[in-house]
């Protein structure tokens, strides 16, 4: 009761300060704090020292396209808008010149926001420091770079409309639910998509390739999803980055850095009520376990290269070397994040409230392809895990990937 009553009272702040002329602190630290657990900055800043003023690349299957400026910057930023110029684009993926946004900006989820979450968010916004950046027009493939054709996309994919709590749900459900498939935008990692780019709603959260690295599944199944992990684990992850089954690596350690480290203690939590409520989306695949000489050449590679920081039986040191037996990324449908990991090496992401570091060497050059099938296959199947079969064709287009 409490929570909601605040929700209230924050949400009626918000609305009163949004049609003043000048926001206050309160509404513009709300805003900064939504902008965090949006992770605005992940795709907004390509300068550190100039931050959300744009121009960082996105690539898609597509094509690539640039990030624009949202300082204040009246000239190519956007300190001109209006708040309803703002709204559109965020909740609708329409700029203020009519034109459509591609949904590499994620507007299909940002369409469940709240208009004062929207106002609030352009309030703190607006306090940034203009910086004079126009944004870069996209680079991508014919035809996908007339613009008109996103309103046949939208037609066929975009729902608009807010996000409705679920009455039968708790406040930390339905806060949870709000973050996830609306600021949060989790799904535009974690969701498959389809040919046309648009999610397959049907599999909501049930992983997803991405920049050569594999998002892996938030739903419950038992192998390579969250069935195994305690609210408590997928609280403990987002805040520091690491837990006692898994570490946080490439895009989601940026994230995490960027985003969910920064988020209440509240806020973290409901994300993580919200995800152990979800069921599987799809079931595991059927798995044939690699034959002897597979696992043989896998364990000596293990044994060689791994076996001092991960231990012979992979249970490694929780929180520094991650544990390899039940270890749902490892056991994904799509390898390419472990095969990113072992090609490139990883280094723990430090958080205020994990600050201790660890790092592992990249094998890229001390492994053929064959030795990185073999000893991926070996540990994707070893101590009780399951997953399908890797082999060195895959490890070759990995190679290729920049990291």
């Amino acid at each position: 009761m409490r929570t909601i009553l605040a929700a209230v009272l924050l949400s009626g702040a918000v609305a009163k300060a949004a049609s003043a002329s000048d926001p206050s602190p309160e509404l513009i630290a709300y805003g900064k704090a939504l902008v965090e657990a949006g992770d605005c900055a992940g795709c907004h800043t390509a300068d550190p020292a100039k931050p959300f003023a744009g121009g960082k690349r996105i690539d898609t299957p597509f094509g690539a396209i640039y990030a624009p400026n949202l300082t204040p910057d009246r000239e190519t930023g956007i300190g001109a808008w209006t708040d309803a110029d703002f709204t559109r684009a965020l909740r609708y993926g329409v700029a203020p010149d009519g034109s459509n946004y591609y949904p590499a900006f994620p507007y299909p989820y940002f369409t469940r926001m709240t208009k004062d979450d929207t106002l609030a968010i352009r309030a703190y916004l607006g306090t940034l420091a203009p910086v004079a950046s126009r944004n870069k027009p996209p680079e991508l493939r014919w035809p996908f770079g007339y613009r008109r054709l996103m309103r046949v996309w939208n037609y066929l994919f975009f729902k608009p409309g807010l996000f409705e709590p679920d009455q039968e749900k708790s406040a930390a459900w339905n806060r949870g639910a709000y973050l996830v498939t609306g600021l949060g935008h989790c799904g535009a990692c974690h969701t498959p998509k389809n040919y046309f780019g648009a999610d397959k709603d049907a599999q909501a959260l049930a992983g997803s390739e991405i920049g050569g690295w594999f998002a892996p599944r938030l739903d419950g199944a038992a192998r390579s999803g969250l069935k195994s992990w305690s609210a408590a684990d997928i609280t403990e992850y987002l805040q520091s980055g690491r837990n006692a089954k898994s570490h946080a690596d490439g895009p989601m350690a940026e994230v995490v850095v960027g985003s969910t480290s920064k988020m209440s203690d509240a806020d973290v939590q409901a994300i993580a009520v919200y995800l152990k409520s979800l069921p599987p989306a799809r079931r595991e695949p059927t798995v044939t376990p690699p034959d002897d000489a597979e696992m043989r050449a896998g364990q000596a590679v293990y044994a060689r290269l791994c076996i001092a920081c991960h231990e012979a039986d992979g249970s490694g040191a929780p929180r520094i070397y991650p544990p390899l037996p039940a270890n749902a990324l490892l056991q994904s449908i799509n390898p390419s994040s472990t095969l990113r990991i072992i090609l490139d090496g990883a280094k723990t992401v430090t958080t205020p409230r994990a600050p201790n570091t660890g790092e592992m060497p990249a094998y890229a050059k001390q492994l053929s392809d064959e030795q990185v099938a073999a000893v991926t296959n070996y540990m994707r199947n070893s101590w009780g895990n399951a997953a399908p079969l890797v082999t060195p064709a895959q490890v070759a287009k990995a190679r290729k990937q920049e990291p």
